[in-house]
């Protein structure tokens, strides 16, 4: 049976004084307790996203412990889940095993891909372990494009957004596995937790319980849950979603014309199922809610969830994103031969009179040529760049129909620890915020036993994403309230801000809207030798972290299948340049 983990808060009893010298500086690492927390210190990149410090006065004062109660906050992380006997996780893994199985190529490809988020990185490592060589350019000097995070002059990390690593996540799974790092995920018990807006500061969880298959274990959560949908409407649900279980995989992928909201009410579900359940699912998957997201992203999603005995449950990165789990596929690049270069912005994509790609142009002018080309890049991007005489092939001109979602990400650092928080992903079922976490317990390089950082998806943030700092961290503050009344103010009475990030990211994945799924490419594009990767192209896992890693697979896979096709172009290009 699975260990049990918790986070327990003592009080450190002792009649001893504390001494406490307290500063801007301070404050955070240090708690205002004696005595330095041990952490782990990475180099990074301070950029993109703003921060405000509210100034706290030098102070030198003497305090029994009845005035300061030092918490020691305990983690006990869960056990990894069996997970390496599902069919997805072996699916998966044959795929990866491909690479490596394939025939050494007589002469590597020379791959050029532009954008080191998760897609590029994968499909560069994929390439690598088939013996080609990946020419890897990231624009910025970041490594993880929608999973990049920067470190402030205060040695703190700040992140793009909340990560979560789902046991349905089989190809991000087996790449922690490839590259010797399956520690580095802390997994957390099989629950989900969501807030009760009626109910401020109480939560109402959804337990998985170990000793059930799937996808008993789902019902029997949501069974047992009688304070969110009444016997009726749960009822009702299951009715509803009968077509589902019945149609299999041709229904799921027939409901992509519908928004969630319309599919509710035409199966005669009652909204308050959409209210309770499905707004707060629907920003946790696309940042969108039910009136808008195509019904098809929630089938996908509860078909691995339950189907799956441990695809709902959660693990968190160890530390940042980019160090943690981009630095490790970078170096397993470079040990194969392949390259990864940041600051290399793509200005133009130039083309051989055949319509084919002659080389990538950088900001900076120099030129990047190779036996193949691919743009691992967020789709708005790649359409800003996308060549005229390509425009109106039928393959790039449905690419219009994508857009970006606009995601706000929101870390706030408190001068005290928090105590209505869990070891764990919270959905907040607030009208602004999607999905949050005390960082400072879930993540041990983020660990502090005395102060609270909590991280908060700010969505649906379209209204939002133009508005200032300030007005985003006031919304925040009032819906925060809600979920700790006995804690957290509006006007910072109650605990108060050390200090704040606000990361914007005007378009992230891809809007998964109602009819969207048609505009999705393959990664083989009509171009010889040009290809795509990215969460938005082809693959079964949506808008996602695992979307993007079998994005990456599955370019690579094609361009390994093309490797004979491309190396003869390459030979008629030296050809015809020799006459």
């Amino acid at each position: 049976m699975a260990q049990f983990g918790h986070v327990s808060a003592v009080n450190l009893s002792g009649q001893n004084t504390i001494v406490n010298k307290c500063s801007t500086q301070s404050s955070w690492r240090r708690g205002c307790i004696v005595g330095q927390l041990n952490s782990i210190s990475f180099a990074g990149s301070d950029a993109m996203g703003h921060k405000l410090r509210m100034p706290v006065a030098h102070t030198l004062t003497r305090r029994s412990n009845r005035d300061i109660t030092p918490l020691k906050v305990v983690c006990i992380d869960y056990p990894r889940p069996e997970l390496e006997n599902t069919v997805n996780y072996l699916e998966a893994a044959f795929l990866s095993s491909s690479f490596h199985n394939s025939p050494r190529p007589n002469k590597p490809l020379e791959v050029v891909i532009a954008g080191a988020g998760l897609a590029g990185l994968s499909t560069a490592k994929y390439l690598a372990d088939a013996g080609h060589k990946p020419i890897l350019l990231e624009a910025r000097d970041v490594l993880g494009g929608k999973v990049a995070a920067w470190k402030d002059n205060e040695g703190d990390w700040y992140e793009t957004g909340l990560h979560i690593f789902f046991g349905a996540y089989p190809n991000i799974q087996n790449l922690f596995g490839e590259l010797g790092i399956n520690d580095r995920l802390q997994w957390k018990e099989h629950s989900m937790i969501f807030a009760m807006p009626n109910k401020p500061g109480e939560f109402s969880r959804f337990d998985f319980p170990e000793v059930l298959p799937a996808p008993l274990n789902g019902i029997w959560a949501i069974l047992k849950n009688n304070e969110m949908l009444t016997w009726p409407e749960k009822v009702k649900f299951a009715i509803g979603l009968l077509p589902a279980i019945v149609g299999g995989q041709a229904y799921v992928e027939a409901q992509d014309g519908i928004t969630v909201e319309d599919w509710m009410r035409k199966q005669g579900i009652p909204d308050r199922v959409t209210d309770e359940v499905f707004i707060a699912m629907s920003k946790a998957l696309n940042f969108i809610n039910p009136d808008e997201l195509s019904m098809q992203c929630i089938l996908i999603a509860l078909n691995r969830f339950l189907q799956e005995k441990h695809g709902s449950k959660m693990a968190f990165l160890d530390g940042n994103p980019p160090e943690r789990l981009c630095l490790p596929i970078v170096d397993h690049i470079e040990s194969r031969g392949g390259q990864v270069i940041l600051n290399s912005r793509i200005q133009n994509i130039d083309l051989n009179q055949d319509g084919s790609v002659k080389n990538f142009v950088l900001n900076n002018g120099k030129v990047i040529q190779g036996d193949a080309y691919v743009f691992a890049t967020p789709v708005d991007i790649l359409k800003l760049l996308v060549p005229e005489t390509w425009k109106e092939i039928p393959y790039f001109k449905k690419l219009e129909k994508l857009v970006g979602v606009p995601v706000i990400n929101v870390h706030i650092w408190f001068d005290r620890k928090l105590k209505n928080t869990y070891d764990h992903l919270l959905f907040s079922r607030s009208s602004l915020l999607s999905v949050y976490a005390d960082m400072s317990v879930t993540c041990k390089e983020y660990y502090n036993p005395n102060q609270s950082m909590l991280e908060l998806v700010f969505a649906p943030a379209e209204e939002w994403i133009s508005r200032s700092n300030e007005e985003i961290i006031e919304a925040t503050m009032k819906e925060l309230a809600k979920l700790f009344p006995d804690e957290i103010s509006a006007d910072q009475s109650k605990a108060k801000i050390l200090k704040y990030h606000v990361v914007k990211t005007p378009r992230s994945v891809y809007k998964t809207i109602a009819g969207s799924e048609l505009c999705r490419p393959v990664q083989r594009s009509p171009i010889e030798g040009f290809y795509l990767a990215g969460d938005y192209t082809k693959q079964k896992y949506l808008a996602s972290m695992e979307g993007a890693v079998l994005s990456g697979k599955l370019c690579a896979q094609a361009i390994v299948q093309d490797c004979e096709l491309l190396a003869a172009r390459e030979l008629r290009k030296l050809a015809v340049a020799s006459v």
